[in-house]
């Protein structure tokens, strides 16, 4: 069976990226718009609506107007903007959250697409708080570190710039310093959190790959646990799961040489959790691609789930 896809926004980052993956596919016939008529709202309604899915790499006042446009009561939106990740009528696009999350999104016609630090984020801390180790009301400390692409056109238009200046941009750069970031509201929503947790990203003079570090004290926890725990509690809430590795506690195995690679994940759909520290401080970090599971392969992912395909298909 073939399918009709549009994508709404497919010059930008995520909609190129969205495009590499479905482009070499024979049950998807890709819906172009021509270049001119990309403002076009009368065009991009009739694409819109002929298709079976349209993913929307839209800023969030373009993507709800183009939601406003659907008249097809059997398009499915998925949406890559912010603007409907916390909205009670759509569905949160992220299949490994809980058991049933897949049931949902494959019976949804609004899917939400999870920010990038968001799906680390979340995948870290839900297990600990679905088993009730963490407490829901628990403040949780967290950093992130990204490549430059998540900022998007002109952010990449700086960095490619910078290259010929190798003085400029070439130390990593905290932002979101109001502590009110974005992908806040998500982050508690779909935690299991109910307090905001202290978020604080930085940016990095490379392209592509993320790992967001989340602090975890034991005073927090409801029970006595070590990093062996917490890693186990972790490795049962994803068993199965093709996308998502726990990885054991070792710390040589899992650095090098005690460094970190952020970019170990990137150009595969994957994430990859680990626990780091001892009986007294821990840290838990995710890592993935933030164009790939944080972004363009996560929106390939719920359309093959919403269209009961194979969830690998098209991805890495």
């Amino acid at each position: 069976m073939s399918y009709k896809v549009f994508v709404d926004g497919q010059e930008g980052t995520t909609g190129l990226q969205i495009n590499e993956y479905i482009a070499k596919r024979s049950d998807i016939e890709l819906l172009k718009i021509d270049g001119d008529k990309r403002k076009d709202l009368a065009e991009r309604k009739r694409l819109i609506n002929e298709s079976d899915v349209t993913f929307l790499c839209l800023p969030d006042d373009a993507a709800k107007e183009s939601v406003s446009l659907v008249d097809n009561p059997n398009t499915c939106i998925i949406d890559a903007s912010t603007a409907h990740r916390v909205n009670p009528a759509w569905t949160f696009g992220l299949p490994e959250l809980a058991k049933d999350q897949r049931a949902k999104i494959k019976a949804s016609k609004r899917i939400a697409n999870p920010g990038c630090h968001a799906t680390a984020f979340i995948l870290a801390l839900k297990p600990l708080v679905a088993s009730g180790l963490l407490p829901a009301d628990t403040q949780i400390a967290a950093n992130s570190i990204t490549g430059y692409s998540g900022g998007g056109k002109k952010m990449i238009s700086d960095y490619d710039a910078a290259c010929a200046n190798p003085t400029q941009l070439k130390a990593p750069r905290s932002y979101a310093l109001g502590l009110a970031h974005k992908h806040l509201p998500e982050m508690c929503a779909y935690s299991g959190l109910t307090a905001a947790p202290i978020f604080q990203p930085i940016v990095g003079p490379f392209y592509k790959g993320l790992a967001v570090t989340a602090y975890l004290h034991p005073q927090q926890f409801t029970r006595k646990a070590t990093p062996a725990d917490v890693q186990k509690i972790l490795s049962d809430y994803y068993a199965g799961e093709a996308f998502i590795r726990v990885a054991p506690v070792d710390l040589d195995a899992n650095t090098d040489g005690g460094f970190f690679d952020v970019e170990a994940n990137n150009g595969s759909n994957r994430v990859d959790l680990f626990v780091f520290g001892n009986d007294e401080r821990m840290l838990v970090v995710g890592r993935l691609d933030n164009l790939g599971k944080g972004a363009s392969g996560a929106a390939v992912q719920a359309m093959n789930v919403h269209l009961g395909v194979e969830e690998s298909l098209g991805l890495i």
